[in-house]
């Protein structure tokens, strides 16, 4: 979702804004006399790097061992669904 800022407002706090868009991924809009005029989104080289990262997360996770044909029919036996 993204927030509309003032255009005066986003000048005097527009470290804050850069800070809050690359540690938050927060969205601005930014408005001059209430009139949309430009959008301030993570650049598409950050979205590449996090998605980088979360894929290599979940590639150190561990990994399952699969469960036999013959496990399955016992727990079926056992009333086990």
């Amino acid at each position: 979702m993204f927030q509309e800022v003032g255009i005066f407002n986003a000048k005097a706090r527009l470290s804050e804004l850069l800070r809050a868009v690359r540690d938050e991924g927060q969205c601005y809009t930014i408005t001059v006399r209430g009139e949309s005029v430009a959008d301030l989104v993570p650049s598409e080289a950050m979205r590449q790097r996090d998605t980088k990262v979360a894929i290599a997360a979940m590639r150190t996770f561990k990994k399952i061992r699969g469960v036999s044909a013959e496990e399955i029919d016992d727990w079926i036996g056992e009333g086990r669904r």
